[in-house]
């Protein structure tokens, strides 16, 4: 079953510049490259990644990406300002996240969502790539349902209780997200201290 996907909003409020905020709503490559860069630096940092990548490349296309030269690509990752604090770790993560996209939705970002039959398939689907943990697929499933509109049998029991990037609509709503996290990851923490 596809699924028809309803208009992506216009922009997602995640770097406070606009065209790094544009391209995360236009682009389901970027926003995928974001979240795989969403580790170890602010979230702002993370999804302003793409649209410096894309500057630096010329491109954002699954295939090319997969397909390009390792050093080549950690070059770009590695010339200043970095795109990461790990830059030869990031870019081997985005070449396996773009070689996956390649080989199981031909290229094609969007289509992981997009064919989903149901949540569980989707959160399976998300799951999958490279470096997507339990956080990053809960982030990715409440951004689909509540930013992008996507409706599939099962998805809304699949949300996270906790706050996550899929909340945020504003800068403000933004800000408000990075305390909760910082709460709810220090509660986590305590409760693993606890054990």
């Amino acid at each position: 079953m596809t699924t028809t996907l309803p208009a992506a909003p216009e922009r997602l409020h995640y770097t406070g510049d606009d065209e790094s905020d544009r391209l995360l709503a236009s682009d389901p490559l970027a926003l995928l490259i974001g979240f795989a860069l969403d580790q170890q630096v602010s979230v702002q940092k993370a999804f302003g990644g793409p649209a410096e990548l894309r500057r630096r490349l010329g491109h954002l296309d699954a295939g090319r990406l997969a397909a390009t030269e390792p050093a080549e690509l950690e070059e770009a990752f590695r010339r200043r300002p970095a795109l990461h604090r790990f830059p030869a770790a990031m870019a081997r993560r985005v070449q396996a996240l773009c070689g996956h996209v390649v080989e199981r939705y031909d290229g094609d970002a969007a289509r992981v969502w997009a064919d989903a039959a149901d949540g569980r398939d989707l959160e399976r689907r998300l799951k999958a790539l490279p470096s997507f943990g339990d956080m990053k697929v809960g982030s990715m499933l409440a951004i689909l349902y509540r930013r992008f509109g996507v409706r599939l049998p099962g998805l809304e029991e699949r949300l996270p209780a906790h706050p996550t990037l899929g909340d945020v609509d504003s800068p403000e709503a933004l800000a408000r997200y990075q305390e909760q996290k910082r709460a709810h990851k220090a509660r986590m923490r305590a409760a693993d201290d606890g054990k």
